[in-house]
């Protein structure tokens, strides 16, 4: 058994899936947009396997994470766009060109003299695909920050790209400044009862809380999982004593509830 057999079984089994006659009735009806979302649900259970350092699980949602992109390029086959064996020449070429630190001449001792170049590189590209594709005018920098990204990290590389050519903040006290006076303008529309206006400021607001999180050198996305996994931990804590004490949560009222609330989060300071 080796790694290149293997795959080519995979690659084989999803073309049987996906032949009208004698194939699987439901992966012959999918197309790119139905797959979509698989696809990124995919990467999530492998980042949670990750998280929770679950080895066995991680090698098994791998394999589910392979899958996806073996699907598209079979429909992409069947349409006659692009083959499973362009995806790997695409990466492989992709992966020789931005490392010429380790395949060519180019020096780079440092992780952030890798950094640079790469940025470089990606530059270059975007460069190279507007010519392409016979765009008159300069790519903007922020043209190729996927949108289906999640939301707070979609807004981290956004700001992180801006960043690049000086559109930032010199200070993070300025930062600071720009929360407090965006959550003022939140406070504003929602006594002014401007639905619309409500949205958009707390928006602001969330995507100065994430130029907070980039400008104080954590990841958005990571520290608001953290927060999430918290609020669970102790909220389960909350339910716990509910039922010590023979109360239904939803009868116990906020005091109480916020009693045993405060009971975990002195627990957990004291740890």
């Amino acid at each position: 058994m080796t790694p290149s057999s293997e795959f080519a079984r995979l690659v084989e089994i999803m073309a049987a899936l996906r032949e009208p006659e004698t194939g699987c009735p439901w992966d012959v009806e999918q197309t790119f947009q139905t797959i979509k979302g698989y696809t990124i649900e995919e990467a999530y259970e492998v980042a949670d396997a990750i998280e929770r350092n679950d080895m066995e699980d991680l090698c098994s949602e791998l394999g589910d994470l392979l899958l996806q992109p073996v699907y598209h390029a079979q429909m992409a086959a069947e349409a006659g766009e692009f083959t499973i064996e362009d995806v790997i020449l695409g990466v492989t070429t992709k992966l020789v060109r931005r490392h010429p630190h380790v395949f060519g001449e180019a020096v780079a001792k440092t992780a952030g003299a890798v950094n640079v170049r790469w940025e470089d590189i990606k530059s270059q590209e975007r460069a190279d695909r507007a010519e392409r594709r016979g765009e008159e005018d300069a790519p903007s920098l922020l043209a190729d920050v996927p949108r289906a990204l999640p939301a707070l990290m979609r807004s981290q590389k956004l700001q992180k790209r801006a960043a690049k050519v000086g559109f930032d903040w010199p200070e993070i006290r300025q930062v600071i400044e720009k929360c407090r006076e965006e959550l003022g303008e939140a406070e504003a529309a929602i006594a002014a009862g401007n639905e619309e206006e409500i949205a958009e400021e707390i928006g602001d607001l969330l995507f100065a809380v994430v130029n907070l999180a980039r400008k104080s050198g954590v990841d958005a996305e990571t520290v608001l999982e953290n927060a999430n996994q918290k609020f669970v931990r102790r909220f389960s804590y909350v339910e716990n004593r509910c039922r010590e004490d023979g109360i239904d949560p939803a009868e116990a009222g906020l005091e109480r509830l916020d009693g045993y609330w405060n009971e975990i989060r002195v627990r957990d300071k004291q740890t």
